[in-house]
């Protein structure tokens, strides 16, 4: 499939984006394998790998269903199908296993949306893909997202300061769009701080309560619609775009 950027005469859908593959879990755990050889004690990468993806696949379900500090390795050991000593050749603990959701996790969702929003040169261009890419990451990751905001309170003190670095970094991406857009004169002078604040906030939305959007038949395209035409009529001039993203 030939990629096409967000500023495309018809915008990135979600199935588009989905075909693209930005996300592979495969690709997730082989990084992981790769930059910790030390402390796998599997040597076959494939083995490893196909593992690894069962561990932290039943790990976001059973936390999703559970609460991770509900979850012990004994139940994560019976829902993966893995024996306990099996676990311990990736894991040396529980904790362990979250960090690394945790920290690969919010690397490849901040790698994966400066990816995107870098196509672009245009900063009302760059905003609509910022805020497209983040709904659909967190459509086609549900189950990390609502791992990532809800288990932080779960982590070690050291370790908290990971999620909090990775949502303030998501945000200046957001914010230095904005700052650009300002200084061109393309949008308002606006509190860019807040405003990337509160843009953050609608997307989180969509992934911490689900329930709302389903209820109301709502898809993600539809929502990433709804939210960039609220961002637009604050933040360019006379809420009006001169490109064909509506």
């Amino acid at each position: 499939m030939t990629k096409r950027t967000l500023a495309a005469a018809v915008p990135m859908r979600f199935e588009d984006f989905k075909k693209e593959g930005a996300f592979s879990i495969a690709d997730f755990c082989r990084d992981f394998y790769r930059a910790n050889p030390d402390s796998i004690q599997v040597k076959k990468e494939a083995v490893a790998i196909k593992n690894l993806t069962t561990i932290i696949l039943t790990t976001l379900k059973l936390s999703n269903e559970k609460g991770f500090h509900s979850m012990s390795l004994r139940d994560l050991s019976k829902a993966s199908g893995l024996s306990m000593g099996a676990l311990y050749l990736y894991f040396s603990s529980k904790d362990d296993i979250l960090r690394i959701i945790q920290h690969y996790g919010h690397l490849a969702v901040g790698n994966i949306l400066v990816k995107y929003v870098h196509q672009e040169g245009d900063p009302w261009m760059k905003l609509c893909g910022f805020i497209r890419v983040h709904l659909f990451l967190s459509e086609l990751m549900k189950q990390w997202f609502y791992f990532f905001f809800m288990e932080t309170k779960h982590l070690a003190k050291e370790y908290r300061k990971i999620p909090i670095k990775s949502e303030l970094a998501t945000e200046k991406i957001c914010v230095d769009i904005l700052n650009a857009g300002i200084r061109t004169g393309q949008f308002n002078a606006v509190d860019p701080g807040l405003t990337g604040a509160a843009v953050k906030a609608l997307l989180q939305d969509w992934y911490l309560k689900p329930w709302k959007y389903k209820q109301r038949r709502i898809t993600v395209d539809k929502y990433a619609q709804h939210v960039i035409g609220l961002v637009e009529s604050y933040v360019t001039k006379q809420g009006a775009s001169n490109d064909n993203d509506r």
